[in-house]
């Protein structure tokens, strides 16, 4: 019984550890892909993996950089729009890199809403910590963060990125720094406004 489950485990590992190799090529990433890459039958990778997403999920963890990694260019900056900028350069990177698997999460949870939850969720863990200077904010300034936080989301997202190079035809450069510029705009605005970088003081 140890050996057959031993067994079970190496093939789940090598399924996902073949799922992480093809992720870091940045091609795309399909079940049948995987399973060769793997050495085992299409239906055996299913049989361990329900879906795509649940594979990507699992495969995806620790191949995104901490937000604490991702922002050590500004780690010495209480400047919320330089450590919004840093982050929203840093996902956007990372999402190029491994746009493969992006696109097919993505593809794999907006057919399949019910599914939306699988998704990491990076971008709102890196837009949390580029915002923590602004911890500490009274009530209603707090409430400001909030939407900012959101308007954010929208802005700091693999879909904003594939948005400008897909329907705008901008280069990957360009996408990321119209996405850099637009990050900055919103955190100055509502910095400014509001009066939230006294909240760092």
């Amino acid at each position: 019984m140890s050996s057959r489950v031993n067994q079970k485990e190496r093939t789940r590992q090598a399924i996902v550890a073949a799922t992480r190799d093809l992720i870091r090529t940045g091609d795309e990433v399909t079940m049948p892909a995987v399973a060769k890459s793997a050495l085992v039958s299409e239906a055996t990778a299913y049989r361990y993996f329900p879906d795509l997403a649940s594979l990507l999920r699992e495969a995806l963890t620790g191949v995104w950089p901490s937000p604490e990694s991702a922002l050590a260019p500004v780690a010495g900056s209480d400047d919320p729009v330089e450590r919004v900028a840093c982050a929203t350069e840093a996902l956007l990177r990372h999402v190029l890199t491994y746009q493969g698997a992006v696109r097919a999460m993505i593809a794999a949870t907006i057919t399949r809403p019910a599914m939306a939850a699988i998704r990491p969720g990076y971008r709102f863990g890196l837009i949390d910590y580029a915002l923590r200077p602004l911890d500490g904010a009274g009530p209603a300034d707090a409430a400001a963060v909030a939407q900012l936080k959101r308007d954010l989301a929208v802005v700091v997202s693999a879909e904003a990125l594939f948005t400008l190079t897909d329907l705008c035809g901008l280069s990957p450069e360009d996408a990321i720094a119209s996405a850099v510029h637009t990050a900055r705009t919103l955190t100055r605005a509502a910095t400014g406004k509001n009066r939230l970088a006294a909240a760092r003081v």
